[in-house]
């Protein structure tokens, strides 16, 4: 894989891939553009920056190789007894939405076993969470869609259940794909405004595929992608 740059941008895990593979940064830290706007964290009130729940016991209930079930007996926060049920995901999770020098982005198609049904999503997966989330968001593009990107940026974190690490990618080179044997997957390349478009229809409901293409359609609007990402999009 040759070597890219990996840029900036406002708080948020998603990447849009390109051509060939970039090496990310420190873990945590996210990729900036040099022209993106600053946004100021908003911090909470005064006085209610501490956690207001008291943990009494916590008691594991299941584990597998991708989960965490725990039970915490607790007190809420008016002091009354209570229990509440965590369930901790044990990689990151990760998005991808690759723009080719065409303005065209790539879905994948799979069954998902949770919805019982088929659904088209951007390029995801996981990553362990002692690897830089750009490496594995690397290997995610790769195994689904035989795509190795020459720029990648940061755009989008979310916080669900799970930690979110999204990615813009670009400057794409084709290869062949290397799906999970638990994958059987479809590869759909489609100008970004049609993929936007299966968004406001509600024909792409996987959450992360929709904040994804939303986050770049706005970086868009405000003029906050880089320069030759804009001018791609630009198009539409």
């Amino acid at each position: 894989m040759t070597s890219g740059r990996l840029r900036r941008a406002t708080p948020a895990w998603l990447i849009l891939p390109t051509r060939s593979a970039v090496p990310g940064g420190p873990a945590g830290k996210q990729p900036v553009a040099d022209d993106a706007p600053t946004v100021s964290p908003i911090d909470p009130p005064v006085g209610l920056e501490a956690n207001p729940w008291t943990t009494l016991a916590s008691t594991p209930q299941y584990a597998n190789p991708w989960i965490d079930v725990v039970e915490h007996r607790v007190l809420d926060p008016s002091g009354r007894p209570g229990i509440y049920g965590t369930v901790h995901f044990r990689n990151l999770a990760l998005a991808i939405v690759p723009i080719d020098a065409e303005g065209c982005t790539t879905l994948v198609g799979q069954y998902r076993y949770p919805l019982g049904r088929y659904s088209w999503e951007v390029p995801e997966g996981g990553g362990a969470r002692d690897v830089a989330p750009i490496e594995s968001a690397r290997r995610e593009l790769k195994e689904e869609t035989g795509l190795e990107a020459g720029q990648w940026l940061e755009i989008l974190r979310l916080d669900l259940s799970n930690s979110v690490t999204a990615f813009l990618a670009w400057d794409l080179r084709q290869g062949a794909s290397e799906p999970d044997t638990t994958e059987a997957l479809a590869v759909r390349r489609l100008p970004f405004a049609e993929a936007l478009q299966l968004v406001w229809r509600g024909e792409i409901t996987d959450a992360l595929s929709v904040a994804s293409l939303l986050k770049i359609d706005a970086m868009a609007h405000a003029g906050a992608l880089p320069g030759d990402v804009q001018r791609l999009l630009a198009k539409r």
